[in-house]
């Protein structure tokens, strides 16, 4: 058996793979940048080839309590956020997937508008509504402002694979005697599972990075990302932010990792 992932590549032209090398290193490059003056000597500007190297900057880095403290922030809002959007999107989902009704289409505008409206529309809108209703900014408030988002990532990703489901599964289901509970388990689940664990993973990854729906609805509260902001007006700690991001790097490639390796289709074909 073959890989025609791998046949292809080997048929694919010079051109076609220089551009590809070309694309991978416009996106890994300034990463790349990043991970090297997380071992910088200078503490201020940048300077290639650096100076000297060293690891003193992950000691300081990983001896700050408010880094730490924005990290639990803003992995705690994130998951929470990614919760609330898996109950509620595929609820929604399930609702709006095979059913017929007038004003389906307009629900389902809705439910879109939320990801195409620019984060600061979203921000003020959710600012204002929170000061009519006298709410204080705080870890709430940055949770229902980031499931504004979240919700439509895992409701896409839901319906989408629902409309691909044959309706004649879940009946034939029901006709060899399952109940609504059983169907859903044995039928349904295993069809959405993928795309579920899709939506959830965009849906936590955009929460943990978002800064300017958080900026209107956090108050005093500090979020990674919000830290990273305030620390650009730091040039003596650059090599300290370096080393949050690297960090930072390093933890969410496990779940990415984890994500393709479940979801990656696996097509193989004869030699």
């Amino acid at each position: 058996m073959r890989s025609r992932g791998g046949r292809d590549w080997n048929a694919a032209s010079f051109g076609q793979k220089l551009a590809a090398f070309a694309g991978l290193a416009f996106l890994h490059i300034p990463v790349w940048v990043i991970v090297l003056y997380a071992f910088t000597t200078e503490d201020r500007t940048y300077q290639f080839p650096p100076p000297g190297l060293t690891l003193r900057w992950f000691a300081v880095a990983f001896a700050r309590e408010d880094i730490w403290a924005a990290l639990r922030l803003s992995l705690s809002v994130a998951s929470v956020a990614t919760a609330m959007a898996i109950l509620l999107g595929t609820l929604a989902a399930f609702a709006l997937a095979h059913s017929r009704f007038r004003g389906r289409e307009a629900i389902t505008l809705l439910f879109v508008l939320p990801i195409a409206l620019p984060g600061i529309i979203t921000g003020i809108a959710l600012l204002s509504a929170f000061k009519l209703g006298g709410i204080q900014p705080g870890f709430w408030t940055i949770v229902t402002g980031h499931a504004t988002f979240c919700i439509v990532i895992v409701h896409n990703n839901v319906i989408a694979r629902l409309r691909r489901l044959p309706q004649s599964w879940v009946e034939a289901s029901m006709d060899l005697g399952a109940d609504g509970v059983q169907t859903f388990r044995y039928v349904i689940l295993p069809q959405i599972a993928t795309a579920l664990l899709a939506g959830g993973m965009l849906a936590f990854a955009l929460s943990f990075d978002e800064i300017i729906v958080t900026l209107f609805t956090a108050g005093h509260e500090q979020t990674l990302p919000i830290w990273f902001f305030n620390e650009l007006f730091r040039p003596r700690e650059r090599p300290i932010t370096n080393v949050v991001a690297v960090s930072v790097v390093l933890i969410t490639m496990v779940p990415i990792l984890l994500a393709y390796r479940l979801t990656r289709p696996r097509e193989f074909e004869s030699k």
